[in-house]
């Protein structure tokens, strides 16, 4: 069956199904699987320790597939400029790059004149409309149940994905929540014209950088095994249930404030879960969408299941 959308045509893939930025785990290694198997797969660009790094990595990327991929600019997270990095990516011709966190206008403005596809992860009506007007070619739109970083509102993706497709003339890429063909044909029912997944994608045998006891969580875990932090610091996001998020949410409760906070939420304590396994010395992303995975497959074996399943409603719907 034909899986053409406005996606598909806009970032050349075969299906319209997007890899999430990851932090501190898409690498090549995935990113390349991903765009091996129909969709666009992508490297995390700031969790890396410097441009050439990112430069090394993307020609890993470059060795392992010929089909497009894209570079995500986690750009609020890391407190590091970027543009170092972006002019990396510029200069090795990298198709698409994805902006999330922070204000993407100065991120657009650097980027006036070249042809790279830009995409913005927003979670509101408001974020998308202005990612419109700064001139992105797409919005990603992440739902309440979505894992990592997450709107302020509590809006879950059945209703923020059609506000957001009615308010924006750009395709509308749905997240949070999605993690098989069910996941995919109601995206497409909400006016979305792809996916972008996250949590599937770290229990998979691409995702070589997360721990075995990250994806056992995963796979193990409820949908009500997630807690959301950081809410008191105005960037909630949603992670596995641990004694380590139980004390921040106690802190939080606390007005502990950042200074009482940063050890508990830093990038060095999400590398002790994901990277080392230390589940009680450390956090590590992950959506409500936990509740719907229970195995670790390659991607393409994901990425096939999904669209199988995808084309087996299609079919029910044609009758």
């Amino acid at each position: 069956m034909n899986w053409n959308t406005r996606i598909t045509d806009l970032l050349n893939i075969k299906y319209p199904i997007i890899q999430g930025g990851l932090a501190y785990l898409a690498y090549s290694e995935l990113a390349a699987a991903v765009s091996n198997a129909g969709g666009l797969g992508q490297i995390t660009a700031m969790s890396l320790e410097s441009p050439e790094a990112l430069r090394k990595e993307i020609q890993k990327v470059k060795q392992l597939t010929t089909f497009p991929f894209g570079v995500n600019f986690a750009i609020g997270q890391h407190g590091r400029p970027y543009t170092a990095y972006l002019d990396v990516a510029l200069d090795e011709k990298v198709a698409v790059v994805s902006v999330t966190g922070g204000n993407p206008t100065p991120f657009f403005q650097y980027l006036e004149g070249s042809n790279v596809k830009k995409l913005v992860l927003v979670a509101a009506k408001r974020q998308a409309q202005k990612a419109e007007e700064l001139g992105a070619d797409a919005v990603m739109v992440v739902g309440q149940e979505g894992g990592g970083h997450l709107g302020k509102d509590d809006i879950g993706s059945l209703v923020l994905i059609p506000q957001v497709v009615d308010a924006v003339s750009i395709p509308v890429i749905a997240s949070g929540g999605i993690g098989d063909g069910r996941g995919l044909m109601a995206a497409l029912c909400l006016g979305a014209e792809g996916i972008e997944m996250g949590t599937r994608f770290i229990a998979t045998k691409e995702c070589v950088h997360a721990n075995e006891l990250y994806k056992q969580a995963i796979i193990k875990g409820k949908e009500t095994d997630t807690t959301v932090i950081k809410r008191s610091l105005g960037a909630p996001g949603r992670a596995i249930t641990n004694k380590w998020t139980e004390q921040i949410l106690d802190i939080e409760k606390n007005n502990g404030g950042y200074e009482k906070l940063k050890n508990y939420i830093s990038g060095q304590a999400n590398k002790n879960y994901i990277y080392n396994g230390e589940v009680d010395s450390g956090f590590a992303w992950a959506g409500q969408v936990m509740g719907l995975i229970n195995d670790i497959p390659s991607v393409k074996e994901l990425i096939t299941r999904m669209i199988k399943d995808a084309n087996e409603i299609r079919k029910k719907w044609g009758k």
